[in-house]
């Protein structure tokens, strides 16, 4: 009569560890699904509220004012920041009211000084704080995107972001999946543009003609987009 196999007393630590394993595998895997399904990510019309309400509509729009003003690193770094309250004083600078209660003269342009839709901004300058902007466009934390890369190739800020010159409240315009990256690395020519053309996210041809500029810059400019896991995924 054969013996009964018992398995050694140290697998019960190793069952565990298998347990745990699972479960954080699991967890981690809710986590990524969820990060690269939420709104942020993936929703178009994702529209939130700011603490400041600027109109991108009245300054790109019916102002012309360029994105790079604002967005001042978009040609020369992976991020395109937000802009500083210094930024913002440059044009709407508050009113500065002197010890006897006379208002000085501003330093800086002082368009619509005593908007209250201003008070954020001015407390901001007044206490060095930055203001609370909500983001609205953010790529999962384990892709990479560089913007100085795109718009210096000549991609304009529009194939990303839609007309943001015609929105009051700006939203997101595409989807920014995975998918949606790669049908441009395959087929960029229909998002080419001359770079002094990037930021005027009016110009535009007709689709015969895109097609052929988009082929005609490939070529000049040796744009060989990749599509491997390694180019975003680093």
């Amino acid at each position: 009569m054969s013996q009964r196999f018992l398995f050694p007393r140290w697998t019960n630590k190793f069952l565990a560890l298998l347990g745990f394993l699972i479960l954080a595998g699991g967890a981690y895997a809710s986590v990524l699904f969820l990060g690269v399904t939420s709104p942020e990510t993936l929703n178009t019309g994702y529209r939130p509220l700011q603490p400041i309400p600027f109109s991108h509509a009245l300054h790109a729009g019916e102002l012309k004012m360029d994105c790079k003003y604002c967005h001042g690193s978009v040609d020369k770094a992976a991020h395109s920041e937000i802009p500083a309250t210094q930024t913002c004083i440059n044009c709407h600078s508050p009113k500065t009211i002197t010890p006897t209660g006379d208002v000085a003269p501003p330093k800086l342009s002082a368009i619509h000084s005593g908007s209250p839709k201003l008070k954020d901004l001015h407390e901001s300058w007044r206490t060095g704080e930055s203001v609370d902007w909500v983001r609205i466009h953010r790529l999962p934390d384990f892709v990479y995107f560089n913007h100085s890369a795109h718009v210096n190739r000549g991609v304009s800020c529009v194939s990303c972001h839609g007309r943001v010159d015609q929105m009051e409240v700006v939203h997101q315009d595409k989807n920014q999946s995975m998918a949606w990256c790669l049908d441009c690395h395959r087929n960029p020519e229909p998002h080419l543009r001359p770079v002094d053309q990037v930021t005027n996210l009016a110009w535009s041809l007709p689709a015969a003609e895109q097609l052929e500029l988009g082929k005609k810059l490939r070529a000049e400019n040796n744009i060989n987009p990749q599509v491997n896991c390694a180019v975003c995924h680093r």
